[in-house]
This record gives C-alpha cells, structure tokens and sequence, in this order.
C-alpha cells in the first residue's frame, strides 16, 4: 500500500495495513481468453464483476455489433504495443458528444471545496479538501464513452459555476496537448494535459503526463498532483470498464507536506474496486490525517497518530460525496456534465473555436451517427489542410491564450512541456461582456471555426 512505502513517508502496519494485506491474496479482476477459433488470438476479457460466464459469451457483450466488431478488431490489431493517442481514426460509436476540452471542465464541479480549502486555518484539512476536488472527478471518468480529440486551436470556455472562468484550449496536435485556466476569488487553477498510451489488445494503458496546479489565493499555497495511471478494458470485446490503480500523490510545494492515496486495483467479482485510501503527511513525513472512501461514492477524513492508526476520541468525517446523477443516462452524464455540455455555462460571445459549436459533436447529441461521422472527417481533413497551408507559407501555429515556457515538468512516464496561461483570455472576456449589442442568438448562429489564422470568432 502506498501508505506504507517507505519512500512515501508511512508507518508500518497501522491502520489500513490490513485492508491492503487482505488485497494482497486477491489477484487481479477475472481474465478470460477469447478463443482462438474466433480469429481473436490472445485478446483477454475483463469481467470486474467476475462470475463463471463463458469467454465468449462475455466477449460478445458490450455495445459493438458483431461486423463492427470484427471490422475494428481487424483495423486495431496491428496497433498492438503501440502509442495510438492520434495516429488511429476511431469510430464515432465509441465517442460520446463532448470534446477532451469539455471532459477537462468537469473537475470544477466541486469546486466549493478549493474555497473551503483556501478559508481553512488547518493546513492538513486544507489538503483534505484539495485532494477530495481532484478526487472528484474520477466519477465522471469512469464513462467509458471517449470524447472528441479537440482540433488545433479549438477552445471551450465556461462561466456562470461558483463565480469561475475557465478556458481551455488544445495547443498541439501531434503530440495532442491541451492547457486549461480556471480561476475565481479563492484559487487559480492551471494544467497541461497530455496522455501517454498503449494498445494491448482489448485493452489501453493510459499514462498521464499532465501537469496539474491548484494555488489557494488567500496565502498563495501551491500543490502539485500526480495522478495514477489508467487502465480501460474490454475495448473491444465485453463491456467496457475503466480502472486506476496506483498512487495519486498531492504535494503542497510551499511547506512539503504531502498526500499519498492508493487506488486499489480491482480483484475477484469486484473486490477493491472503486476504494481509495491513505493519508495526508507533514513535512517530516509523519501522517497526521487518514483517508478513505470510493472515487465513486465519497471520502472520508480522521485525525490519526504517528502510526496511522485512529486519534482515540475522534471519527470519521466525510469530507466529499458525489452529487445524485441522472438515471439511466445513455452516456453516463452526471447533472453538471449535460451543464458544461450546453450554452448554460457559456460567456456572452462564445469564441467560434468553442467546442460546444462542433458540428460533429452537435449531431451526435443528436443521435445522427453517419452525420457525425461525415462531419469528424471533415474537420480532421480540413485540419490537415490549414496545416498544409500554414507550412507552406512558413508560419508556426501560436496558441492564443497559452504561451510555451521553457519549463520542462519531470512526471513517472515522461517529461512534459509546459504552457502557461497568458491572462489575454481575461481582457477579450472583459472587452466582449461590456458590449451590449451582444444577442443570445449569436451563440446558435455562430458557426465553428478554430482555424488559427482566421477571426478569433465570428463577427
């Protein structure tokens, strides 16, 4: 268990020692090989629930249809041991009608406890409240829907969510690279996000090498987050199902105090999956406050001694529970995600690169699947033509409202470069919300448009 690694800074044995020996017997979720006979050689299907159903009966669930199946089985296999994060063009079935821009949004749903963390006088319940917000959001990342890769220069901005601003824009496209800004009266909260990956099969390994950055306003306290890997199964063949076992470790870079939680990996008919615990540490590496719940339910929080075991007197605390979601919602959405996902959030104005305006996305909300498709490969074709266009003519694409440092961010999987915020997002946002000629009809008739060398949006 991560708490109990002595390079994190935890006692031995205490008190989840026993909940990670028990694991420790458990091996992994249920494997099962597609048989051979069916020209899918080697391919393992994952049941998290595990279960004594036959391999191919379980392959063949999940929301492909058998020629679909096949056909992508036969496109993907020579990908095998691969990093296919833009070299393959994926069906829109898989997709769900929300771009990696928007998915990059959904973490400012529980962003009241950054304010609670940037009012609280204990340092160690401030990192109880910030790792709970990056914990957050593991609940709308368990659909195993994938959102559109975002085009060159395309932005998604949001307001009216407990007085923030956010704005992300994708900065690169081979390797894809998107940065994102999100501030209010309480904290600035920064990120470059890029993913490292590896097709197994039916399965994808996915290494984040993001890096992610919350200060708290009031006394200008930085953490820094590093997230686990993750791991989506049945691509393919089964039902698909995601799962992230490992540390995520918060670190607060102004006095060195740390988090350490680990992600137990999912065993035996489900065991351990979704669990979550460990502890927060002072700088000395002692812990001083255990942790645990389930990225998909809630986290709890108690005071605890040198050895990790519980302070007599005390109890646990929920510091985070997740917010009812709809029903039987075809792609999973939480109630924020259909919000973020709508003009409810947008500014005055919307930049004509905003996600929301890609006509892809827009019909396959619609449920008009050959037209989204129709309309992804003509934003991807169109995309490799303002590249052209741009080589030609000797010019390199500058992002907008996100400059390239010379930082170069260490990560477990690689080194990352980093893009900052250039603050030039808040003085457009200034100069449009002050014209008052602006109507609400301008948002539907502005037609997409994130070409870099064309008008920031659409007069």
């Amino acid at each position: 268990m991560a708490a109990d690694d002595p390079n994190q800074g935890g006692g031995g044995g205490g008190f989840f020692a026993s909940i990670a020996s028990s694991f420790s017997t458990i091996s992994s979720a249920m494997t099962k090989s597609v048989n051979g006979r069916l020209g899918y050689e080697g391919l393992q299907v994952i049941n998290p629930e595990g279960g004594t159903q036959d391999a191919e009966e379980e392959a063949m669930k999940g929301r492909w249809k058998q020629e679909e199946r096949d056909s992508y089985w036969k496109m993907m296999q020579k990908y095998i041991g691969a990093d296919i994060t833009s070299m393959v063009t994926l069906p829109v079935l898989i997709f769900e009608p929300m771009t990696m821009l928007q998915r990059m949004a959904e973490i400012t749903e529980y962003s009241y406890l950054l304010d609670q963390a940037d009012e609280c006088e204990d340092p160690y319940m401030r990192s109880v409240y910030v790792v709970s917000w990056f914990i957050s959001i593991y609940y709308a990342f368990q659909r195993a829907w994938k959102p559109f890769n975002p085009i060159l220069g395309e932005t998604y901005e949001m307001t009216n969510h407990y007085g923030i601003t956010f704005i992300a824009e994708q900065v690169s496209h081979h390797p894809p690279m998107s940065a994102a800004h999100a501030e209010n009266e309480h904290f600035i909260y920064d990120v470059t996000s890029k993913v490292k990956t590896k097709f197994l099969g039916n399965s994808v390994d996915i290494y984040p090498l993001g890096r992610s950055r919350v200060t708290l306003k009031r006394d200008g306290v930085v953490f820094d987050l590093v997230p686990p890997p993750t791991k989506v199964n049945n691509l393919i063949f089964g039902r698909t199902w995601i799962d992230s076992p490992g540390d995520m470790v918060l670190t607060n870079l102004t006095n060195g105090e740390k988090v350490v939680l680990y992600f137990q990996p999912c065993g035996w008919f489900g065991a351990g999956r979704y669990e979550v615990d460990g502890y927060v540490y002072d700088a000395a590496e002692e812990p001083k406050i255990l942790m645990t719940g389930k990225w998909n339910e809630c986290l709890s929080y108690q005071p605890c001694d040198k050895e990790g075991e519980p302070l007599p007197g005390t109890e646990l605390k929920e510091a985070w529970r997740v917010a009812e979601a709809p029903k039987n919602d075809k792609y999973q959405y939480t109630y924020f995600g259909h919000k973020i996902n709508s003009f409810n959030t947008a500014p005055k104005k919307v930049l004509a690169s905003d996600s929301r305006l890609r006509p892809d996305r827009y019909a396959l909300e619609q449920g008009d699947l050959p037209k989204a498709g129709a309309e992804k490969s003509s934003l991807e074709e169109r995309q490799r033509g303002e590249k052209k266009n741009r080589e030609m003519e000797g010019q390199k694409f500058t992002p907008r409202w996100f400059d390239l440092t010379d930082e170069i961010s260490p990560t477990p999987w690689g080194d990352l470069e980093v893009y900052r915020y250039n603050g030039k997002y808040t003085e457009h946002r200034a100069v449009v919300d002050s014209l008052d000629t602006i109507e609400e009809s301008d948002i539907q008739s502005t037609e997409f448009n994130p070409w870099q060398y064309e008008a920031t949006f659409a007069e």
